[in-house]
């Protein structure tokens, strides 16, 4: 079924999918929602105020790509998880030298656990795209003497599981995904890679951008189909499957090679992915509203638990590329455009990333020592002339989020009847707004959404709000 049909159908046939999204989105965190932290900026706020941000948010995992001491500590007991990363110029020594290795663990492990929690070690980043043949050499015995080296140190740094992060590049075929194939170049190294994952239980992580699947094919519908939004979808002849988004797609094309590789059991880690802001004029489609469009997608995808065809019923654990815009990187205008949050610790957009309990303690920019803007109050309901698409959208996101209720609009509900989708939409708007601390940025959505005094209960329907 092509992804435009849910627009279409009558609003009580998507309950069912949010009564799921409230039972699995029980707690403010999601445990396969992770975020990059990367550095390569001059103007990134200070590791107790990200730390501060990443709270107020359902992300639950950070990924660093090296080790930051002070951001490590500062998630210290917050129940964030952290994947810490080795510098490729170092794969080479800790290669050679099991002490090395050791030593590695020593500076870079043990000082951090059990308080905070990492999760996992990825070793180089990009190595077997990199051209770098005795650097792709290394990889693997770098991976052993280091988990070797865990193992060996005992407590907390035993369960840290080794990986290391490949780009798309590993791949020769990706389309139709039942077609997945390792590049020759690779699948050497990879085999032992990917043997070493299955054996100590670490996952395989890939770098797929649907961003750049746009770029080399920028078409309108290939762009719905890269976003999330309506579209024909796409016939897999080979698995007599249609795909509906370039995500699950080129996912099940990594699947797809891992098993003709033999090592189908390992499981997939998203290293890297997002979608910019901005981009040079050679740079079709980085805008902020596709970039919202993308991230607010995959996550209400990753929510849904719906998984990928190859891969069902089970949310792919996935790093969302990156939590800041990076100044200094170089490169096109899109490469320092993928931040989901600005230095100042706003939002570049509505990512539907803010959790319930996070955003009723004030905005991260209050938090992080500016004056907390007034709460509101009042009701948040959908505005006039706005389009049913678009408050379908908003009603599907409101009602995936961690403390909204919208059983009051399920069949037999008090404010089932009228049964529209704008009746329904701006009815969770209004839980939403209220949930998240009735700040007026609560009540923005994609600006089919308005603050307004006049109470809009009726019946025993009764919105709540209404009070500062």
């Amino acid at each position: 079924m092509a992804m435009g049909d849910a627009a279409r159908r009558p609003v009580s046939a998507l309950l069912p999918i949010w009564l799921l999204c409230l039972l699995v989105c029980s707690s403010s965190a999601q445990p396969y929602i992770g975020v990059n932290y990367g550095e390569v900026a001059d103007n990134l706020p200070p590791p107790d105020a990200t730390a501060r941000l990443l709270k107020s948010t359902s992300i639950s995992k950070v990924r660093l790509y090296g080790v930051d001491a002070g951001l490590i500590r500062a998630l210290a007991g917050s129940g964030i998880s952290v994947v810490i990363g080795v510098a490729n110029g170092d794969i080479p020594s800790l290669a050679a030298d099991p002490a090395a290795a050791s030593r590695w663990i020593a500076a870079n492990v043990l000082p951090f656990v059990p308080a905070t929690t990492i999760s996992a070690v990825a070793v180089g980043n990009e190595v077997l795209e990199s051209g770098d043949a005795s650097l792709a050499a290394a990889l693997l015995p770098a991976m052993q003497n280091l988990r070797a080296a865990a193992v060996a140190a005992g407590g907390a740094a035993a369960g840290v599981r080794f990986s290391t992060v490949n780009t798309m590049g590993v791949m020769a075929q990706s389309e139709p995904p039942s077609s997945g194939a390792f590049h020759p170049d690779v699948t050497p190294q990879l085999q032992g890679i990917l043997g070493f994952l299955s054996r100590t239980g670490a996952p395989f992580m890939i770098n797929p951008y649907p961003w750049f699947a746009y770029q080399s094919d920028p078409r309108p519908d290939t762009l719905a189909f890269c976003l999330f939004q309506p579209n024909a979808g796409r016939f897999d002849a080979g698995s007599r499957i249609r795909y509906t988004n370039m995500f699950d797609a080129q996912l099940d094309a990594v699947k797809a090679a891992m098993t003709r590789a033999g090592y189908g059991g390992v499981d997939l880690v998203v290293a890297e992915t997002g979608w910019p802001t901005r981009g040079d004029a050679g740079e079709p489609g980085a805008t902020p509203e596709n970039a919202r469009a993308y991230v607010s997608g995959l996550v209400a995808h990753l929510r849904s638990g719906a998984g990928t065809p190859l891969m069902p019923g089970k949310a792919v654990e996935t790093y969302l590329f990156a939590l800041y815009d990076e100044d200094l990187k170089p490169g096109p205008a899109s490469e320092r455009a993928f931040g989901l949050y600005h230095t100042d610790l706003s939002a570049a957009y509505d990512a539907g990333l803010t959790s319930a309990a996070g955003a009723a303690g004030g905005s991260p920019s209050a938090g992080a020592g500016g004056g907390a803007a007034k709460a509101s109050g009042g009701w948040c309901v959908a505005r006039d002339g706005a389009a049913d698409a678009d408050l379908q959208a908003d009603l599907d996101y409101a009602c995936a989020q961690v403390g909204v209720d919208c059983g009051a609009i399920q069949p037999g509900g008090a404010c089932f009847e009228p049964n529209t989708v704008r009746a329904h939409a701006a009815y969770a708007m209004n839980q939403l707004y209220q949930a998240a601390g009735r700040n007026p940025w609560n009540c923005d959505f994609r600006a089919s959404a308005t603050l307004t005094s006049s109470n809009p209960s009726y019946g025993a329907c009764v919105y709540t709000g209404g009070g500062q």
